[in-house]
């Protein structure tokens, strides 16, 4: 099983290595360091497994997991992450990621993740599983968010999603241009309109718009 690893902690990234490096059934092919490069880095050494962490610059774990898949709709992407919360997951699961543990519960959770993987099941954290389950019990498979995150997430494209967080990170429009392969005024173009979708009148309320909606971490 040819496993990528994303990850924007180089330390993490070379522990999990050594995990999984240490089965028979693993091959880690390669390492990412932003989501941008994840994205790059699937479609040419074309992984079985992405093991991919949320909070990445340049372009966030789940922005990544959506742009791999609908590019190699067959590999199997499991989120490793700090973050546990139910707008989160239903978000990543709604992304078509496989798996989904919390980097707490790797040295646990892991191998039996990758197992599961192997075998084309699913695997989820025993406290993510619980989530999950809580919320089909109560009948709420797809609850709305708060009114100031979904309706506005929801009207964004993925092409604004990814500049919203290069905005965020304090990206000029002409560093996102380069960053994205745009014009500079197709870029400000997509400024223009992403303010004004979000009603933000300054970067710093898309800053706290990223934020909230886990696009960048505070």
């Amino acid at each position: 099983m040819k496993v990528l690893i994303a990850d924007d902690h180089e330390i993490v990234r070379k522990g999990l290595r050594a995990i999984l490096e240490g089965q028979r059934e693993c091959e880690v092919v390669g390492e990412a360091a932003d989501g941008r490069n994840a994205v790059t880095m699937a479609k040419d050494l074309v992984p079985d497994v992405v093991v991919m962490d949320l909070s990445m610059p340049s372009l966030n774990g789940l922005e990544a997991t959506r742009q791999i898949l609908k590019m190699r709709p067959q590999t199997k992407v499991l989120i490793l992450t700090m973050h546990e919360s139910d707008p989160l997951i239903r978000e990543v699961l709604d992304a078509g990621a496989r798996g989904y543990i919390l980097k707490t519960d790797a040295g646990r959770d892991l191998l039996a993740a990758m197992e599961a993987l192997r075998r084309n099941k699913t695997f989820f954290t025993s406290r993510v599983a619980q989530m999950i389950l809580d919320g089909f019990l109560k009948g709420d498979a797809r609850p709305a968010a708060s009114s100031d995150t979904q309706p506005k997430a929801g009207r964004l494209t993925a092409r604004q999603r990814e500049i919203v967080q290069l905005l965020a990170e304090g990206k000029s429009s002409k560093e996102v241009a380069v960053a994205l392969g745009l014009s500079v005024k197709t870029a400000e173009t997509h400024r223009a309109n992403i303010m004004r979708k979000l009603d933000c009148h300054c970067v710093s309320e898309v800053v706290r718009y990223a934020i909230r909606n886990k696009i960048i971490e505070a």
